[in-house]
């Protein structure tokens, strides 16, 4: 590589240890890891000890465009919008956990800022560049299912075993609806394209949660015939699968948003000419191709213009899935 981007991290989130910093170490050749921030720098080097890394006492102290080119936030919903509009405003590129904010006024203004300031703003989700997905359109490409006529997809977590996970809390911007539902949400603009709008959806809140628990919506093409059917939530029975129905044919797939370094992605591909067909991928570290594609829009404003339109879209998706609830 010609160059490396100085990256720093945003607090010492779980995904951030398990997947994104150990991503980050291994592109040495894109990347050089100056620190993570943490507002509790004790804890935080305990917990970031084996990753040999420094962690630097409060998030503003490392938004510093002196020592960082990029920064890769996985802090609680509701901190998103502070600390990506910070460091946007200080020139440094932005990786942030999805959901990029808690609202679409917030999405609209800080994809703006970005563009002002000719920025990468990308929302986390790692699936997009898993080998998975890639099979799975080229395969829609090649007319295997024929015409596509149904998209379904779900994600769905167990109760997670601690009560005071942020997931469960209203005021850091909890709710299944932007840490699950996202999920699903994203994936059928990914295969059905941008012009979706919401017709019908639910939201529904556990009698003891202050927040959405689990819920489901149906998305259907503006300007076109295709739909797609999502559902999502907590306590729940783990789901995490994408069913595609064409008119020749039809797949289904159990890890299509969590499929690790070590996952072989199974895929039951049933056709009219082939019959039923069980196809296993290799494996594939999504962390890995997302953040070399982070790099690569550091230098590209053409793929920088297209995830401000996707973060944007997105937001709206979300926002009219819950106005929609509520009717």
């Amino acid at each position: 590589m010609e160059r490396k981007v100085h990256i720093g991290v945003l607090g010492a989130a779980n995904i951030a240890i398990r997947s994104v910093i150990p991503a980050i170490q291994q592109l040495n050749d894109c990347f050089e890891l100056v620190g993570v921030a943490s507002r509790e720098v004790a804890g935080s080097q305990s917990k970031l000890s084996h990753l040999n890394t420094k962690v630097v006492d409060g998030y503003s102290n490392i938004l510093n465009r002196k020592y960082i080119d990029a920064v890769y936030i996985p802090l609680p919903n509701s901190l998103h919008y502070e600390w990506v509009k910070t460091a946007l405003e200080r020139g440094i590129h932005v990786l942030v956990e999805k959901s990029l904010a808690c609202t679409y006024d917030e999405v609209v203004e800080l994809n703006k800022i970005a563009e002002a300031n000719n920025l990468v703003l990308i929302e986390n989700f790692q699936f997009r560049f898993h080998s998975q997905l890639a099979y799975i359109r080229n395969l829609l490409l090649q007319g295997t299912l024929g015409d596509l006529r149904i998209v379904r997809s779900t994600f769905c977590f167990p109760p997670f075993p601690d009560p005071d996970n942020i997931r469960y809390q209203r005021a850091l911007g909890g709710g299944a609806l932007l840490d699950a539902g996202a999920y699903p949400i994203k994936l059928s603009q990914l295969i059905l394209g941008n012009d979706l709008t919401v017709t019908s959806a639910t939201l529904n809140s556990g009698e003891d949660k202050g927040v959405d628990i689990w819920g489901g919506a149906y998305l259907k093409q503006r300007n076109g015939t295709l739909f797609s059917q999502v559902a999502f939530g907590f306590d729940n029975y783990y789901q995490c699968n994408l069913e595609i129905i064409g008119t020749k044919g039809k797949l289904f797939t159990n890890r299509i948003f969590t499929a690790g370094e070590k996952v072989k992605p199974l895929l039951l591909i049933e056709t009219q000419e082939n019959g039923r067909q069980e196809i296993t991928l290799e494996p594939d570290n999504h962390f890995k191709n997302m953040l070399y594609y982070f790099y690569e829009v550091t230098t590209n404003v053409k793929e920088r213009e297209q995830e401000y339109a996707a973060n944007i879209n997105q937001a709206r998706l979300l926002k009219k899935l819950r106005e929609k609830s509520y009717e």
